[in-house]
């Protein structure tokens, strides 16, 4: 079984600091439509831009990410998939 982040953003508590971004663009953008924080599609559960299944090697900065986040609205679980 491979190790798995499972990251969750609390979209509507986002205030587009941007941070996630700048620290893991692999893993987190802006939206379009709504200027907040999202996974990027590759790794979205169900099409939720809120939750994501992260591979295992993107850790570090996912976890950077969720640290820098100003209002602490990332959250970050390994999971076994």
């Amino acid at each position: 079984m491979a190790k798995k982040l499972k990251v969750t953003i609390d979209r509507d508590e986002c205030i587009s600091d941007m941070a996630c971004v700048s620290l893991c663009p692999d893993v987190f953008e802006m939206s379009e439509e709504d200027g907040k924080s999202q996974i990027v599609e590759k790794f979205r559960v169900n099409g939720d831009p809120s939750t994501g299944l992260v591979p295992a090697e993107l850790e570090e900065c996912v976890k950077s990410a969720a640290e820098a986040c100003p209002v602490s609205i990332i959250h970050v679980e390994e999971v076994e998939e």
